[in-house]
């Protein structure tokens, strides 16, 4: 059997698909022959729909693609929202929609599809995008260093937990990437930030699809509680 025979069988769960990182993460894994299920909040092109803040949400929706069509090899955990401000200025909004998103919704996700993996005994991967804003911190963005530090940690514990099941769960923690969310930032201040990166460059969303397509792979079966940064140097 071909290597994207095999890959076929394997389906890999990418939240946040529908544009940006996650539009070149699903494209890269469908591209080596994974199963991807996409998924968006809104986007009718895609096989899920569901804000991963409604528990209850995610959980009917993963259910029932899980019930229909079997267990996840592996899941991205890469779809998240962030409402930078500084702190005195931020609303209690701006936080808990941060929190609940982006830290919240790795509990959302996961709860429903981790036991159905384990029961089938698959030796999987989970892979959460956390940030660079997670691992060193970043003005303006409070709620949102919390919520990718606490990503952080909940990767570290659960990669323990699911070890011995041979399930590796690891973080990827991008510098800024060339997305939509990049081009809406002023010109000047990007030319500023660019200057405090030592490839004095944003990364590519392939460079962090890449990354994924090798946690994913077998070769990687033994890479496991690690937070891998893809930020041009910056620490």
């Amino acid at each position: 059997m071909s290597n994207n025979s095999m890959q076929n069988m394997k389906r890999v769960l990418v939240t946040g698909s529908s544009r940006g990182i996650g539009a070149s993460i699903a494209a890269e894994l469908a591209a080596a022959g994974y199963r991807v299920v996409t998924h968006s909040v809104t986007s009718g092109g895609t096989d899920l729909q569901f804000d991963i803040a409604d528990r209850a949400a995610a959980k009917d929706a993963i259910e029932r693609d899980i019930a229909a069509n079997g267990p996840y090899y592996g899941i991205v955990l890469n779809a998240g929202v962030n409402r930078d401000s500084a702190f005195p200025a931020m609303e209690n909004d701006d936080w808990d929609q941060v929190i609940n998103t982006d830290l919240n919704g790795f509990y959302n996700v996961l709860k429903p599809a981790v036991m159905p993996m384990i029961s089938a005994r698959i030796k999987g991967r989970i892979i959460a995008i956390s940030s660079v804003s997670g691992v060193a911190g970043n003005r303006g963005q409070v709620n949102y260093s919390a919520a990718k530090a606490g990503v952080i940690g909940a990767v570290k514990a659960l990669a323990v937990e699911l070890a011995k099941r041979g399930i590796t769960v690891n973080a990827i923690a991008p510098g800024l990437v060339e997305t939509e969310m990049v081009s809406s930032i002023d010109a000047d201040a990007l030319a500023e930030i660019k200057k405090a990166i030592p490839m004095r460059r944003f990364a590519r969303p392939c460079e962090i699809a890449s990354l994924v397509t090798y946690l994913l792979s077998d070769a990687a079966g033994y890479i496991t509680r690690q937070v891998i940064s893809v930020n041009g140097g910056m620490f």
